[in-house]
């Protein structure tokens, strides 16, 4: 690793003291030029916000090689960080964050890695997210890794950035890069996507390969993109989408994949209905949702009120013996393919890492999640049979796809999630409440979440949940709404949301009158 920080080092230290503005991704005739231009805003950037690991040392030398290829895939030149969860060919590991995986340099590409290199993007590095993507404990601080400390939301640094993706979408948000990828089991994409104030989009299960990723739930978890507009989360879905013989979640894949980017509809809301999610509305985004209802309208849908939707503490439950169960199973699966070089093989191996490195690893927060995942008895038990079946079928045929149904809609729309909060090691997170994106998470089935402006600050997301496999559709909405609202705005770096001209003035005493 030490080796790898030094090559990381040596790389950003050869760029240029200013970082050029971000803009959205625009093919060019260098991918040289776009690579260079991605690294130097990550020397320059990253410092202040601390979203990327480390950067690859092969950058350059990929973006060279594309620059003499006679072919233009089409994500040509494209500057792409991925989560640090997911393998890629080359020196740098895959530590998910911990240091018991420091030594994961596996040397080889997941395959929406080698999907993306096909197109004709540049893998510019890695980055940090909540370590073990957010699973090991429930009072985690999230986007902390012990490998990558903290993780700090561009638009106000002593705020959230939320996770496990909290890197991927505070280093879009800062502008290092035009495009990176999460991962998701619950959230772990929408939500530091919308926290952030970028796009991101947590395809149908199933659409995306999962392999050679280090996993929580085969049943849940998926990679999906986190861009500055739908029409780069569309390129890059388009990219990655595709089966893989080694997830055989993705034997459907092809029959749903396309060119995500070539069917978006500026008109798409026209003469649709949409279902507006009462139910998962609040935590201080009222005004903001009113407003985004308001352009939904204006651009043509119907909006249809559903106030009320039972179940969701069911669905929570049995999700939690889900994730418990296949965390365990999953993840001995996939540490059971590392190199011989990680000395952990299972998860009983990393909950005796983290405990005889209780220092650096157990210093913010336990490990109660892992310790409750090791207990669990098997992907045989009755019990979690039963769990999967039960939230799986509450959140989409008798929840979503109920949901579609019974209001004769094709999608439904609610805030994402509440503004950031503050980051806090002495409580953890400390989250007002959420919308309905967790339905979407346990179905498995697709969640776009675009910017709709901002709470004293602080940006907040609107989210556009389908059925299964309509992703295309769903983007397309989502697209439609971007391009009427233009509702994303750039980070400004405040220390705090407080010290902000808006806010600070009325944080001060009043000025006294003379008697």
């Amino acid at each position: 690793m030490r080796a790898t920080l030094a090559m990381t080092a040596a790389l950003l230290s050869s760029a240029a003291a200013a970082a050029p503005k971000p803009r959205d991704f625009q093919s060019s005739a260098s991918a040289q030029a776009n690579t260079r231009a991605a690294l130097e805003r990550i020397r320059s950037l990253n410092p202040r916000v601390n979203a990327v690991l480390a950067a690859d040392p092969t950058a350059m030398d990929q973006a060279r090689a594309l620059d003499r290829s006679r072919t233009r895939g089409p994500l040509f030149g494209m500057p792409i960080l991925i989560k640090d969860n997911i393998e890629s060919v080359g020196p740098l590991p895959t530590t998910a964050g911990s240091l018991a995986l420091l030594h994961n340099v596996t040397n080889r590409d997941a395959p929406l890695v080698a999907r993306l290199r096909g197109a004709g993007a540049v893998i510019v590095g890695k980055t940090n997210l909540s370590e073990w993507a957010n699973i090991r404990s429930n009072s985690s601080i999230s986007g902390w890794s012990a490998v990558g400390g903290q993780t700090r939301n561009p638009h106000a640094l002593n705020r959230n950035p939320c996770g496990s993706s909290s890197g991927s979408g505070a280093a879009v948000a800062a502008g290092m890069v035009p495009a990176a990828i999460g991962t998701e089991t619950d959230g772990s994409i929408t939500c530091p996507a919308a926290i952030n104030g970028i796009v991101g989009f947590k395809p149908t299960v199933g659409l995306v390969s999962r392999s050679r990723i280090v996993p929580i739930s085969h049943s849940q978890d998926t990679a999906g993109p986190m861009t500055r507009t739908v029409r780069d989360a569309a390129l890059v879905l388009s990219a990655i989408a595709g089966a893989d013989p080694s997830d055989p979640a993705t034997a459907e894949a092809d029959r749903h994949r396309g060119d995500f980017a070539a069917g978006l509809d500026p008109n798409a809301l026209r003469g649709r209905r949409i279902g507006v999610m009462r139910f998962a509305s609040g935590f201080g985004t009222d005004a903001a949702f009113e407003e985004a209802l308001r352009t939904l309208a204006a651009q043509g849908a119907t909006l249809v009120e559903i106030k009320e939707f039972k179940g969701r503490g069911e669905i929570g439950q049995n999700e939690h013996i889900v994730l418990l169960t296949e965390l365990k199973a999953d993840l001995d699966a996939y540490l059971a393919t590392t190199p011989p070089t990680v000395r952990t093989r299972t998860l009983a191996d990393v909950i005796a890492f983290n405990a005889a490195n209780a220092a650096t690893e157990l210093a913010l927060f336990d490990q109660g999640t892992f310790e409750e995942a090791q207990a669990m008895k098997g992907l045989d038990d009755p019990d979690y049979r039963k769990a999967r079946e039960t939230s799986y079928r509450l959140a989409g045929p008798e929840g979503i796809d109920r949901l579609l149904k019974e209001n004769n809609v094709v999608a439904l729309v609610g805030p994402t999630m509440p503004p950031a909060w503050p980051i806090d090691a002495v409580n953890g997170d400390q989250i007002a409440g959420g919308g309905a994106g967790g339905l979407a998470a346990v179905a498995g089935y697709p969640h776009l979440t675009v910017p709709m402006g901002t709470v004293k600050g602080l940006p907040v997301g609107l989210s556009f949940i389908g059925a299964k496999w309509s992703d295309q559709q769903i983007l397309s909405l989502g697209y439609a709404y971007e391009q009427a609202s233009r509702k994303r705005v750039e980070p400004r770096f405040l220390p705090s949301i407080e010290e902000s001209p808006e806010i600070a003035p009325h944080l001060k005493p009043a000025p006294r009158r003379a008697p």
